[in-house]
């Protein structure tokens, strides 16, 4: 089978891969370039587990083609600490008390990552609107939508600094 190159920005870092091309874009993250963060779960885009943040927005990969990535941003759970300690968005996860088994936790923090580049003062209906695509069986959904609201309250706090 003949084989696509990509070129795209993987956690702020310019990528090139030969892949097939009906690779899906989870597989290429976690096989191909070892981001074990994106989970697989459903495998028809309806759990979360495999959101990543592209072009800005919350996507499932197992729903996207890896060709689909060309030219793309695409930042995973790997991408978004700071200096190797979690950001702002990860410290109010658990602080809240919003993980536990932590399979779906990646997607949810990256859905919220999205939501708060776009609106850094949702309301909790906001909140749980932007979750909506993502499946949590251990938490329900209470602490990590207080933790969506304590970490817009963090970064207010600190982009007030």
């Amino acid at each position: 089978m003949n084989k696509i190159t990509v070129h795209c920005t993987v956690n702020h870092k310019p990528v090139v891969v030969e892949t097939e091309p009906n690779k899906r874009l989870l597989d290429l993250l976690r096989e191909d370039l070892g981001l074990t963060s994106v989970k697989e779960g459903c495998s028809e885009g309806e759990c979360g587990a495999c959101t990543v943040i592209f072009n800005g927005d919350p996507v499932t990969s197992c729903c996207m083609l890896a060709g689909q990535a060309e030219g793309a941003d695409i930042i995973t759970l790997e991408g978004i600490s700071v200096d190797g300690k979690p950001d702002l968005v990860q410290q109010a996860y658990m602080e809240s008390g919003a993980v536990q088994c932590g399979f779906c936790i990646p997607g949810m923090i990256l859905v919220t990552e999205a939501l708060l580049a776009k609106n850094p003062n949702p309301t909790r209906e906001e909140a749980k609107q932007a979750l909506s695509g993502n499946l949590c069986r251990c938490t329900g959904y209470t602490k990590i939508v207080d933790a969506v609201l304590l970490a817009a309250e963090k970064m207010r706090g600190e982009a007030s600094r």
